[in-house]
């Protein structure tokens, strides 16, 4: 089996995130960066899958160089070949990141055979747009199923398992197809020491594609501004009756 997976280098979570004074970029002076956390499973559910059923793992990026670091994390934890979008480091719209994918994923199918998986992150952790899956698959012309928490196989067929309130969806669809993976469906494995030394050796493939941009713009970038909550003693023991029910009081409980 051949699959996929199309991972975003993304600020870590929990960073603090801060914005450019023009209100157009992050600041990432003081950054760390990661997989994003969806694809993060995704890849990690790639790698079972090709454990379990046979088969290699292709991991797939757009963006600078700097996110060749991303692709080799990938391959320390069991990805088979690396492919690489190269851009100026400048965000590119969904449309324009789904028209290049999309061609990138043909060039390499019209090389070395169709995929029978292609894997998403349900959506990126940075700009959330739950866009660029479902553009690819439609460019490709192939069933897309968003929000995966499982994923079997039977003759030729994915079934594919959905949360819902109380319960699951089930979708089965033929192969090939495409998948969007949610955090929860596995837990990432850690990279050995092995790993690490085998992704150095492995060899990152460079696509130079052009591909039109959308019709999507940013504005602008907004921090909204940080909440701080004080904690007032209001004393302790039976000192501090009084104050309770005063406060009591102006909360309108009592």
């Amino acid at each position: 089996m051949r699959i996929l997976v199309c991972v975003k280098r993304v600020p870590a979570p929990g960073a603090k995130i801060l914005v450019t004074e023009d209100g157009q970029d992050v600041d990432a002076a003081h950054l760390g960066f990661t997989t994003s956390p969806h694809e993060e499973c995704a890849l990690e559910e790639a790698v079972q899958i090709a454990e379990r059923e046979g088969g290699e793992v292709t991991v797939l990026t757009l963006g600078e160089a700097a996110a060749e670091e991303q692709l080799r994390y990938a391959a320390s934890v069991g990805a088979h070949n690396a492919v690489l979008i190269p851009t100026d480091g400048e965000p590119w719209d969904p449309q324009r990141t789904a028209r290049a994918i999309s061609q990138a994923i043909t060039d390499l199918e019209a090389a070395d055979g169709a995929f029978d998986l292609i894997l998403f992150g349900n959506e990126s952790a940075d700009s959330g747009g739950f866009q660029v899956g479902v553009r690819c698959a439609y460019a490709l012309g192939r069933p897309i199923v968003n929000g995966i928490k499982g994923i079997e196989f039977a003759d030729g067929v994915a079934s594919a398992r959905r949360e819902i309130d109380g319960g699951y969806e089930v979708y089965e669809v033929p192969l090939p197809a495409v998948f969007g993976v949610k955090e929860g469906i596995n837990l990432p494995r850690y990279p050995t020491m092995k790993g690490r030394l085998a992704s150095k050796k492995v060899e990152v493939a460079s696509m130079e594609l052009q591909a039109d941009s959308g019709g999507l713009a940013r504005v602008r970038l907004h921090r909204p501004e940080e909440q701080v909550s004080e904690t007032v003693i209001l004393g302790t023991g039976a000192d501090a009756a009084g104050a309770v029910c005063d406060l009591l009081e102006e909360l309108g409980v009592l």
